[in-house]
């Protein structure tokens, strides 16, 4: 159903800090469904964990950058309003007292309604207002949340408030304080369920967060907090929460589950670590995995040391799917033992939104469709980035020439003020259009849909070489007489648009037909060869200054200037203060893709 903005009425406040113990009460007709038998028969007991992860502050069905109803390809539908009503329903169905609800990270960064309660009206201000998503999961009534490495974008401050607002605990057994070594937030929460038969099932929840905080949010964290690897503290945390009487432990993780790394040999630590964590780590019945945006509903892994498998699942992204892990459980031996378990995921786009939810939080929508829609500029001739992860496109252009520009403004005065500034920007969306005539906030946004910030690196022309043949690994190698489908040309080994960059400031060839390492041709600096001793400033997001990508030199190479604000708000202020953007002042074939120096397009 589309969103009807007009239709919300007034929101109440929420607020509230959060706990570490729940207990709950099941529904009597539950309870009887679930008594199986009596007298000398085992007693068993059912009970659901829903998972939600990556919300990236999407609280309803809507798409900020395009102003309207949110749809894909396979037309998924996102937001809590939707989560919150298939939440209610398992709820109706299972008794509210048989359930759980978590969430493993990503929750207030992402969507221009959480950067508006983050930067332009903050939740930090004196008197400030409740982020809309602590609103929202308050009301829908989460137990317990992960944290996830974007928790971190918008410092430790707005972090710290957003917990406060919250009232369950925000978990992150791997977060420490950098001078105590301790927890910097609640490691886990435990929640105690009603039995039919008197007994309380204990149900631990531990948290588990990205070791690459540390490389992403550098400036953010560096010297206050500490991120060591997930297995790591898991096997410190585990046992203890089987020894304090847990009789189900499940972990909330924003990692994913392939055992794989963006950031290279940076951190001696594993991104995408749930999976390793099932196998090393004894004493797991179940990973609500996050952070890898995949959609996995029943994964099992088998734990080395006890042979156990372990359920993991993954519900996708934004609100589209929620997680439910169903748990049998016998009372054998004085205990309560998981006796089956399985999972699988709901689809949101089955359901309506919840209006308990768009009512809450319509005055917060409007500010923020009102913000959004203020037009900074006016445009010559439209641009899209539709074919920009193949061809040089005027749209990823006019990043660079912004970057550019805003490092050449910084730099002035200094001693590297005479260098030359190269630029580098990846196709965040393929979807993106500066339209032509009046340009608004979120034209501008839209094509910066991360929360990246600005820095200078010095570089080499033999480092920027390297750079742009490890880009190039982006292209599926084509022979020279193939066929070219360009919806096949891209996202090699799964690379994703956003670790494609692209490089201003230089003219270079890209050879498809060659295998990868070796396709960076005919590379030139105002003309001529580029010479590999020659030094640059090179303008670089801080995402792959810091490691991620694992691209090569940067992270290692001398910052030379940084700046806090975020990318997108540099380009929104820009055009605001040119007044104007003309492709003609800045639009040019930097570079292309050739087979045997035949250009391909």
């Amino acid at each position: 159903m589309p969103l009807n903005r007009r239709k919300f009425l007034k929101k109440s406040a929420v607020t509230g800090a959060g706990v570490a113990l729940t207990g709950a009460v099941a529904a009597p007709g539950a309870q009887a469904a679930q008594a199986q038998g009596g007298g000398s028969r085992p007693q068993r007991y059912v009970f659901t964990v829903l998972g939600t992860t990556d919300l990236h502050g999407n609280v309803f069905n809507w798409d900020y950058f395009t102003d309207a109803e949110f749809d894909d390809k396979a037309h998924n539908d996102i937001g809590l309003a939707k989560i919150s009503t298939l939440v209610n329903q398992v709820r109706a169905e299972k008794g509210r007292g048989n359930t759980l609800l978590i969430d493993a990270g990503d929750t207030i960064q992402g969507t221009q309604l959480s950067y508006y309660y983050a930067k332009v009206d903050p939740i930090t201000a004196k008197g400030g207002p409740v982020h809309p998503m602590a609103q929202a999961m308050n009301a829908i009534g989460y137990d317990a949340a992960a944290l996830g490495n974007h928790e971190f974008n918008y410092g430790i401050p707005v972090l710290r408030k957003f917990e406060e607002q919250c009232r369950f605990p925000l978990l992150g057994a791997n977060a420490l304080d950098a001078k105590t070594l301790r927890p910097a937030f609640a490691p886990y929460s435990m929640h105690r369920l009603r039995t039919p038969f008197g007994r309380e099932v204990k149900v631990a929840v531990l948290g588990l967060t990205n070791p690459g905080i540390a490389i992403w949010d550098k400036a953010n964290v560096q010297g206050k907090m500490t991120f060591p690897g997930l297995e790591e503290q898991a096997a410190k945390w585990v046992p203890k929460l089987r020894s304090m009487g847990a009789d189900v432990v499940i972990v909330s993780a924003h990692s994913g589950s392939s055992g794989t790394s963006s950031y290279g040999d940076q951190l001696p630590y594993v991104e995408n670590a749930a999976g390793l964590v099932a196998e090393q780590v004894p004493g797991i019945d179940a990973i609500l995995v996050g952070h890898a945006h995949a959609e996995i509903p029943e994964y099992f892994v088998t734990n080395k040391e006890t042979g156990k498998q372990v359920l993991l699942s993954e519900p996708l992204k934004w609100g589209q799917r929620l997680t439910l892990f169903d748990f049998e459980l016998v009372w054998e031996k004085g205990r309560w033992k998981v006796e089956k378990a399985g999972a699988q995921v709901l689809n949101s786009n089955t359901v309506e939104e919840d209006p308990k939810i768009t009512k809450l939080l319509g005055d917060e929508h409007e500010k923020v469709v009102a913000y959004v829609n203020q037009v900074v500029g006016t445009n010559a001739v439209e641009m899209r980035s539709v074919e920009a992860p193949y061809k040089d496109v005027p749209i990823i252009d006019l990043i660079n020439h912004i970057q550019a520009d805003t490092v050449k403004q910084a730099l002035a005065g200094t001693e590297y003020a005479a260098l030359p500034v190269l630029s580098q920007a990846a196709a965040f969306s393929r979807s993106a259009v500066i339209p032509a005539g009046e340009v608004t906030i979120r034209d501008v946004a839209g094509l910066y849909v991360y929360e990246n910030t600005l820095e200078a690196r010095l570089m080499t022309g033999a480092q920027m070489k390297a750079y742009l043949e490890f880009s190039a690994n982006y292209f599926v190698q084509t022979a020279a007489g193939a066929a070219v489908d360009p919806a096949k040309l891209t996202n090699a080994n799964n690379t994703p648009d956003y670790n494609y960059d692209v490089v201003s400031g230089l003219t270079y060839e890209i050879d498809i037909a060659k295998p990868a390492g070796s396709r960076i041709t005919n590379v030139r600096f105002e003309g001529a060869p580029l010479d590999d001793a020659q030094q640059f400033v090179f303008a670089v997001n801080n995402y792959r200054a810091n490691g991620g990508g694992n691209f090569p030199h940067v992270a290692g190479a001398k910052q030379l200037w940084a700046n806090s604000d975020e990318i997108r708000n540099i380009m929104i202020a820009w055009v605001k203060a040119k007044g104007s953007i003309d492709p003609a002042e800045f639009a040019a074939v930097d570079w292309k893709l050739t087979r045997d120096g035949t250009p391909v397009f």
